[in-house]
């Protein structure tokens, strides 16, 4: 059972009984969801994570205090920190204290403000050039129960993807790095006997394709650790992740596999290449996706934000 399925469980059996039992008047203003930090928030936890924040909980989002105050914040703090203290034969953490940073009462405002920087998710255009793309995706991953008030839903939906314009000068940014690092300066360092070097290449062109993949997919690419296994799940990627896994972890000492490694790289290339041309947002027909970063970039419409530095959000 992974952290979302704990988390819908407990909240099913015992949270949504107390809420309309005792809460009945502030029902209409909260939301209950399972969002946030964490690999449990995304469905990605597993027997080793359960080390640490593994426990049946929730999030009771509530509106402002002009709409539910300190005091009725308080009780509903009281009633969920009084809940069972297992579920399914595991138990919750120690929290103090009542509710907790993850878990528990929290003001829907202050959970968007720390997460994103704007508590009503209207962020500025310099904010959506500037924010984490995985800071992004824990404002809007896990599931929401119950949203009385729709306040809670509404902000997320106003941070589920990137305006367009940001969204292809990210893209545009981490092609350029992918052509750098990738097609011509890999096989460059080796040939010039920095194995380090070629290594550290090999890092930029993946992580960057990663974003430029989850950027053309229209999602948010998570934590860097979380980022092949969301990779995964992505449609028609399986043979993508095989490719930028060789490209990361293969040995390039030996000639030929650098070799191998530098075709990976141009298949890779040639994929998102294919993918930008189907969608219509490059002008370039040819292989080098320097080329496509810049024509990316010319599709941007908002004339300040295409005149940036075209690696101004990487």
């Amino acid at each position: 059972m992974n952290g979302i399925e704990l988390s819908r469980g407990y909240y099913e059996e015992y949270g949504r009984p107390m809420l309309e039992n005792e809460f009945q008047d502030a029902l209409p203003y909260i939301a209950v969801a399972f969002t946030g930090s964490g690999s449990e928030r995304y469905g990605f936890d597993d027997d080793i994570s359960k080390d640490h924040d593994y426990e049946p909980g929730f999030c009771i989002f509530l509106p402002g205090e002009d709409i539910i105050d300190r005091k009725l914040a308080f009780r509903l703090e009281r009633a969920y920190a009084k809940l069972p203290k297992e579920y399914k034969g595991i138990r919750r953490q120690q929290i103090a204290p009542v509710g907790g940073s993850r878990n528990g009462v929290i003001r829907t405002a202050e959970f968007f403000e720390k997460t994103v920087g704007a508590a009503d998710g209207n962020l500025t255009v310099q904010q959506w050039l500037e924010i984490p793309d995985y800071a992004l995706a824990e404002a809007v991953n896990g599931e929401v129960f119950y949203d009385g008030y729709g306040e809670f839903s509404a902000v997320r939906e106003r941070l589920m993807e990137y305006p367009e314009d940001i969204m292809l000068k990210r893209l545009a940014g981490n092609l350029l790095i992918m052509a750098q690092s990738g097609q011509y300066n890999f096989m460059r360092t080796l040939k010039h006997g920095e194995p380090e070097a070629a290594q550290l290449a090999c890092h930029e062109f993946v992580n960057a394709a990663l974003k430029a993949v989850f950027l053309l997919q229209g999602r948010y690419m998570p934590y860097y650790k979380w980022s092949f296994r969301a990779l995964r799940q992505l449609l028609f990627t399986e043979e993508l992740a095989a490719r930028l896994s060789f490209i990361l972890m293969a040995d390039h000492s030996d000639p030929a596999v650098a070799e191998e490694k530098y075709t990976a790289i141009e298949e890779v290339a040639s994929w998102i290449i294919e993918d930008l041309q189907g969608r219509e947002i490059t002008k370039a027909v040819c292989g080098d996706l320097e080329k496509h970063a810049y024509s990316v970039n010319d599709h941007v419409r908002d004339s300040e934000i295409r005149n940036l530095n075209i690696l101004a959000t990487v």
